[in-house]
């Protein structure tokens, strides 16, 4: 009826092999997230930040706005000047833009 404490615990509780075995499923967990979450994040960032480095004068864009206009000047301060109708042109910042609509070609040098 009256029993130890001492009686009630396991003898001999696995050690370093139960410690790396009750952490296996956080560690699977995380490597889950990592390659259905994390990753696929990364890269969209990395491929959006790599368009909206390559905008130039002439590219029809699509702003966080819903906004389409034309680019008729890059600032070097990270602002664009985007004309969405004739004679109207605003400022916006460049990481407002999600998607360029139209791209124009380079100059070629004849």
């Amino acid at each position: 009826m009256f029993v130890s404490p001492a009686y009630a615990q396991v003898a001999g509780a696995g050690g370093a092999g139960a410690a790396f075995g009750s952490f296996l499923p956080l560690i699977l967990i995380f490597g889950i997230m990592y390659f259905l979450l994390i990753r696929p994040q990364q890269k969209k960032m990395k491929e959006l930040k790599g368009m909206v480095e390559a905008l130039r004068k002439g590219d029809q864009v699509l702003t966080q706005g819903g906004i389409i206009g034309k680019i008729h000047r890059v600032g070097e301060d990270g602002v664009l000047e985007v004309e969405i109708a004739d004679g109207v042109k605003v400022k916006i910042a460049k990481h407002t833009i999600v998607q360029v609509m139209n791209k124009t070609e380079p100059a070629t040098a004849a």
